[in-house]
């Protein structure tokens, strides 16, 4: 990824999908576009997967979750992906 937001939320009473969507909210406010992936610490979404299984990807609605070790837990880098984004995975 090469440009995003980065947001931070350690908001403990907030599960991963409202924070994503908060964070979602902010980055259409102030960039006027909708996100459609995010990537976070593979421990913020152990509450949502159970461990050694494979679900596939994960949704938070329109927006792909993935996992990196780069994010720092209690950190989103929310941004658009794709040929017109500027994301790339």
């Amino acid at each position: 990824m090469n440009v995003g937001m980065l947001w931070f939320d350690n908001d403990a009473k907030t599960d991963l999908f409202g924070k994503i969507e908060r964070a979602a909210s902010y980055y259409q406010d102030k960039y006027g576009k909708s996100p459609n992936v995010c990537y976070v610490h593979p421990s913020m979404t152990r509450a949502v997967t159970a461990p050694q299984e494979d679900t596939g990807p994960i949704r938070a609605g329109a927006i792909e979750v993935r996992t990196t070790r780069s994010v720092l837990p209690n950190h989103l880098w929310i941004g658009i992906n794709g040929v017109n984004g500027h994301l790339t995975p």
